[in-house]
């Protein structure tokens, strides 16, 4: 269901985010360029983890944007739940220090197996960054708001650095909209209680429910409504 209409404003009904096209009405440079310079540590190896990597445009540019910054040896796994676009990713990847794998973050079982495996391949038990781009409100609309609660939490668990974009509450009402065209819905909104204001209680669970988290900064709001922010998880 990774329907497209790129001639309207409707980019289609997908319950997960995984539009098929999705770069090219979010050109993956303007995400690039929201990025600061100074917030990285340049001191050892970066290891990161794109959540949600849809085919790879993003995760590939955030490659070339860190290896430039950082001069250390520097590894990106991306990670989607949709197979075909993962098919995507690597099918446009070629190089090795980038990995693209299938696989669902709420799913913790695979998911703990694998992200220890990729850590321990690199000598590390952390990521240097998680990026979530875009991500958040389809976690909760799936996961409902116990899912987004365990997944913030769990990323503070996994990295030293959590870049996080959410979505606001209008694209929910938008995203639900678009499923109702198309007689779906999604299992968890009617019963969300986490609303309107979602990212602010976004930031305030980041930094009140999760151990040893500050804010680094946030940028200014983009052209598509929405901000980026920067946090940084001290080790435990």
């Amino acid at each position: 269901m990774n329907n497209l209409n790129f001639r309207g404003e409707n980019p289609g009904a997908v319950q997960y985010g995984n539009f098929i096209n999705y770069y090219q009405f979010h050109p993956p440079e303007n995400r690039i360029n929201l990025l600061p310079e100074t917030i990285w540590n340049t001191d050892k190896t970066f290891v990161g983890l794109d959540i949600g990597c849809n085919a790879g445009n993003l995760t590939l540019m955030l490659y070339e944007f860190l290896t430039k910054i950082i001069k250390k040896p520097c590894y990106i796994l991306g990670i989607d739940i949709d197979p075909i676009l993962i098919e995507r990713a690597n099918e446009e990847n070629s190089n090795d220090n980038i990995k693209f794998i299938c696989l669902d973050f709420m799913d913790s079982k695979n998911r703990d197996a694998l992200i220890s495996e990729y850590l321990a391949s690199h000598g590390v038990n952390k990521f240097s960054a998680i990026f979530c781009f875009s991500l958040t409100m389809w976690i909760h609309l799936n996961h409902g708001d116990s899912g987004l609660l365990s997944f913030l939490q769990q990323i503070c668990t996994l990295s030293e650095m959590v870049i996080i974009e959410p979505q606001p509450w209008k694209c929910y009402r938008a995203a639900v909209k678009r499923m109702k065209q198309n007689n779906e819905e999604f299992p968890e909104y009617k019963k969300l209680k986490i609303r309107n204001d979602i990212e602010n209680t976004i930031e305030n669970v980041l930094l009140n429910c999760c151990n040893g988290v500050s804010k680094i900064l946030e940028t200014e709001r983009t052209g598509w409504d929405r901000k980026v922010l920067f946090f940084n998880v001290v080790k435990s």
